[in-house]
């Protein structure tokens, strides 16, 4: 089975990022020139995936237009001879990419924003990506996970270790090392644990490539505290039945669903920006020896 969708969970509200999110969505946020679902796009396709399916929700048609063609935009770039802008606003979706929207009506969870694009997705393999943790990676970390599926045929999850203290943030997983320590078979999943109860401090981050099978679960499994259907618990669920993989991925993640994370995420992707990059970093020079200079005072 060969993965050619992944799912773009992007129904929920952004309210650790209000007032900017309460009419623009999060996915839309910027790291420098770029929306953060942009990078997520652009890392499904380096992995092999033509199809993106977005589950989106109420405010969310800025994410369907960025994807779409921009006619007047594109006809005054050309008038203009703005040929290099115009390359770049015709190559946001590359031509061989398909794009569906499904509507999450209700936020009920991560699961359940899986679980409503089951009839796009069909009885096949799939991606998950959640846009704001930004991975910057050699060799896109969904590639990376692809070719796990690819040689293993099992679903991959994401994971990476995490201070003790936070592990109540994430799911956390159990595993045995399966290929050296890059590799695991997971034994366990919990969502959010206390740091007592935590049976590992390697967390789940988002990135995802699951077998169909998770649907049936995600429609069995039963709603936990708020009414949401979590994708952790019906992971839990297919780990009884078949084997699922722990994957300790190559890269640095930016959690850009937190305000310092997005900020972090701004600083270390604009001093590799071609266009304003080695500026960056004089600006950056000049503030940490200004702040020296103070500190010398």
């Amino acid at each position: 089975m060969k993965v050619s969708k992944a799912v773009f969970p992007v129904a929920g509200l952004g309210t650790r990022f209000l007032p900017v999110t309460k009419a623009s969505p999060k996915e839309m946020l910027p790291v420098v020139d770029k929306p953060l679902i942009q990078y997520a796009v652009e890392e499904a396709v380096a992995a092999g995936i033509n199809h993106m399916v977005f589950v989106t929700g109420r405010n969310k048609r800025a994410i369907e237009d960025h994807f779409d063609k921009a006619y007047e935009l594109e006809t005054e770039l050309n008038a203009r001879g703005r040929e290099q802008l115009l390359q770049l606003v015709q190559d946001i979706l590359p031509k061989h990419v398909t794009c569906s929207y499904v509507r999450q009506s209700v936020a009920l969870g991560l699961g359940h924003a899986v679980l409503c694009a089951k009839a796009v997705v069909r009885d096949e393999p799939f991606a998950v990506i959640l846009a704001d943790d930004l991975i910057d990676a050699q060799v896109p970390c969904l590639e990376q996970m692809v070719e796990v599926f690819d040689r293993r045929q099992r679903s991959v999850i994401a994971v990476q270790d995490v201070p003790r203290e936070d592990t109540a943030s994430y799911g956390i997983i159990q595993g045995e090392p399966e290929e050296g320590e890059q590799l695991l078979r997971m034994t366990g999943i919990v969502e959010k644990p206390k740091p007592a109860q935590a049976p590992s401090t390697l967390a789940v981050v988002g990135r995802y490539v699951l077998a169909p099978t998770i649907m049936r679960h995600l429609e069995q499994v039963e709603a936990g505290s708020g009414g949401e259907i979590q994708l952790t618990d019906a992971i839990a669920s297919l780990l009884r039945e078949e084997m699922v993989l722990g994957y300790r991925f190559d890269g640095q993640r930016y959690d850009c669903g937190s305000k310092l994370g997005y900020l972090e995420a701004n600083v270390m992707y604009g001093l590799k920006h071609s266009e304003v990059g080695g500026e960056f970093q004089q600006f950056l020079d000049r503030l940490a020896a200004h702040e020296g200079a103070d500190r010398g005072r």
